[in-house]
């Protein structure tokens, strides 16, 4: 219970040093996190499911070659990649997102340390370290959660990808 205690006012430090910006792209990094997790729980429950529904409503067809079958046959597909795609914009807005916001908490910062200059002079070192830990924690926890973002934003890119050319060749041999 103490190692938890100790762990949670850790957090509440680095939370009032990075100011309260770091507050906005906390919010921002549990949104992008709960769209990259819902993502992933798509490929591994829903899409299965959707994937078997289409293979079996391409196998009902008994013309499999005319030019409406092979349209039928994109649109199949059109319909794969915009459900596998459902939420992907959004998660590539949040990552642009995050690094703007901790460059928002680098200027609030240095208006700060401006602010602490003005009122007490130079020799205040105490109170612009509070400045600039303002101004430098928020850059980096939306340079990390959008690094970290991207990361996971290209794999299901290329989860999309590879399902969707799978799924053009199921339905050309199905």
């Amino acid at each position: 219970m103490e190692l938890l205690l100790e762990q949670f006012s850790g957090i509440q430090q680095f939370f009032s040093a990075g100011g309260n910006i770091l507050w906005l792209i906390a919010v921002l990094s549990l949104a992008l996190w709960c769209l990259i997790i819902e993502r992933f729980l798509f490929f591994k429950f829903n899409y299965p499911q959707l994937k078997q529904q289409w293979l079996e409503q391409w196998g009902q067809r008994d013309d499999k070659a005319s030019i409406h079958s092979r349209r039928i046959r994109s649109l199949i597909i059109s319909e794969a990649k915009i459900a596998m795609r459902q939420s992907l914009a959004i998660i590539k807005m949040l990552i642009r997102l995050c690094p703007l916001m901790g460059l928002l908490g680098t200027v609030n910062g240095m208006i700060h340390v401006f602010d602490v200059m003005a009122v007490t002079g130079n020799g205040n070192a105490r109170a612009m370290a509070d400045g600039v830990s303002q101004a430098t924690i928020p850059t980096m926890a939306g340079m990390v959660i959008a690094i970290a973002g991207l990361y996971f934003s290209q794999l299901i890119e290329e989860r999309v990808n590879d399902e969707t050319h799978h799924l053009a060749d199921l339905l050309q041999n199905h």
